[in-house]
């Protein structure tokens, strides 16, 4: 008995110093991989927009087990600080729509200096020559051929409410400065023009701000000088390029009967679209947020991970979308 107790206490103690060594890990064994981490940076946190292309980046992130970090960079001095951010927080790279598209130049030497990647979404870079950066990834919608199914999503109305062109003219709101924005609506305008439309009756208007109340000022601007106008086809860059327009159509006395507009994003127009009553915001083209920014932050992730560089143009479209079928389509994106 009293054999047996000594084996027991003088065996318990080396029982637990062999546990105890077999749950450390070896000296000087391999440490375990860095987690990657990856930046995604946008110019307008607060819209819808980029908040889908971030849900869409979180997808990315979620299947390939990198580490996101997003911040919003609303103008130049805050862009610049978030890559250095980034970098003083250990990430290989960053997908970027830039406030202001001629900061590339500044944006890429920046990258290149603290070693980070970079991909723009949306809006590419323009050098001082006024040219792309075509050496950097860039993923966005393919402007001219999104304006141009705005512009026929337009003439299909009309055609369907059997207007004449007589007595229609089209309110085309412009912002010149951004080449993606005008792309579009030169889209718009060629796709109106290629229907027949009389290009005498096509108006453009400017806009100072990107929002809608830049829209809606411009729009009022040129409704105050057209005048024996019956019915208004009304399109710009984006969804709240038309929404100001159309706001501005009301104002001037036009039913939602008497206008037909066409935005372009699907994602900022949801509240128009389930009004009780049709307004004459008819249609949105919508372009996939959620598939943009995953398809970003994959390709960098990869590029990362594998060295494998990512195509230096791709491009995405679009499809209309109404109050009829706005829910479908958008719970299919995941937005819904």
């Amino acid at each position: 008995m009293l054999t047996t107790f000594r084996r027991l206490a003088l065996g318990l103690p080396l029982a637990l110093l062999l546990f105890a060594g077999c749950s450390k890990p070896a000296a000087g064994g391999p440490a375990a991989p860095a987690k990657i981490k990856l930046g995604f940076l946008v110019k307008q946190p607060e819209e819808p927009w980029f908040q889908y292309e971030w849900k869409g980046a979180d997808r990315a992130a979620a299947k390939y087990g990198f580490d996101l970090i997003k911040i919003g960079v609303p103008d130049g001095e805050k862009t610049l600080a978030a890559i250095d951010s980034l970098a003083a927080n250990g990430a290989s790279g960053f997908v970027i729509c830039t406030p202001d598209v001629r900061l590339g130049p500044a944006i890429v030497a920046k990258a290149r200096a603290a070693g980070l990647k970079v991909i723009t979404v949306d809006d590419r870079f323009v050098g001082a020559d006024g040219q792309f950066l075509t050496e950097v990834p860039y993923l966005g919608m393919s402007a001219g051929k999104i304006g141009e199914m705005s512009g026929r999503t337009l003439v299909a109305e009309m055609q369907h409410r059997g207007w004449a062109a007589a007595d229609t003219a089209a309110c085309i709101v412009t912002f010149e400065e951004l080449d993606t924005a005008r792309e579009r609506t030169e889209g718009i305008i060629a796709a109106l023009q290629a229907a027949g439309f009389p290009a005498a009756r096509i108006f453009k208007t400017a806009q100072k701000t990107t929002d809608i109340p830049g829209s809606f000022d411009a729009a009022n601007a040129l409704l105050a000088q057209k005048t024996g106008v019956k019915h208004w086809l009304v399109a710009g860059m984006n969804d709240s390029g038309t929404l100001g327009a159309v706001r501005a159509t009301e104002g001037n006395g036009f039913t939602a009967a008497d206008v037909i507009g066409v935005g372009i994003n699907g994602t900022d127009c949801l509240d128009e679209l389930r009004k009780s009553a049709p307004t004459g915001f008819h249609a949105s083209i919508y372009a996939s947020a959620p598939q943009e920014g995953f398809l970003t932050a994959e390709m960098l992730y990869h590029w990362v991970k594998d060295g494998t560089p990512p195509p230096l143009d791709t491009r995405s479209d679009g499809r209309p979308i109404t109050r009829e079928n706005f829910e479908q389509v958008l719970k299919a994106e995941g937005i819904l």
